[in-house]
């Protein structure tokens, strides 16, 4: 596609109401925003491992009509010399994207946003928990947000908002590399009946699964 068909083309984009939804989620996840004219535009990156390649052509499907490319597969080398794939795409380049950016990286580094709990839906949440959730453990009910590269306050706020919104049971959990949000499994059917509509097929392994209370018998 020539340059000139390329603008006109990008004048007409939008986002949709699901695209911004996700695009929120998976940017408190792993996307990343990133601007190659000094922030007058800003493209979606999205990158995942390739034992990811399931959710993340999922992503792109939902952004397809901002993308010019295929997901493709990259090696990256480890400083130990080992090497792993990992698979992704960047959307084109656009000024509706610059209001997240601004939201997500005032000064470059990537927040929370303050208008956060505006902004958090069930169906964010989803995204966001495909992108950064585990389960706590086997013998739990619990679930864990990996916040590690947030600072205390971000990760505090994510935290009042689903507790306050959401009536999840939250805390911050201090990690050697981080923090963490913690939901527990008080909250699990709350939790499951909030996102489980939205979490696809291949990533239904980072829900716990139900678990029968054992009572005595009589």
């Amino acid at each position: 596609m020539r340059s000139n068909d390329i603008e006109k083309y990008k004048s007409s984009l939008a986002l949709n109401a699901e695209q911004k939804e996700v695009l929120v989620g998976t940017l408190l996840g792993d996307a990343t925003l990133e601007t190659q004219n000094k922030g007058k535009t800003y493209r979606i990156k999205i990158e995942h491992g390739v034992s990811q390649k399931a959710y993340t052509e999922h992503l792109y499907g939902i952004f397809k009509d901002w993308v010019l490319t295929q997901p493709k597969v990259r090696q990256v080398t480890l400083s130990n010399g080992k090497t792993y794939g990992k698979i992704g795409f960047s959307t084109l380049s656009h000024g509706s994207l610059r209001f997240y950016a601004h939201q997500f990286y005032p000064r470059g580094k990537k927040i929370v946003p303050k208008l956060i709990e505006r902004w958090l839906t069930p169906k964010a949440i989803a995204y966001w928990f495909m992108d950064d959730g585990s389960v706590k453990s086997k013998e739990s009910k619990g679930v864990i947000f990996n916040t590690h590269g947030y600072r205390i306050e971000d990760v505090a706020r994510l935290v009042e908002v689903l507790k306050n919104k959401f009536l999840l049971e939250a805390k911050v959990r201090k990690q050697k590399e981080g923090y963490q949000i913690y939901v527990s499994g008080n909250s699990y059917e709350n939790f499951k009946n909030l996102i489980t509509s939205y979490i696809l097929p291949e990533m239904k392994y980072k829900i716990p699964e139900s678990r029968r209370t054992h009572l005595p018998k009589l």
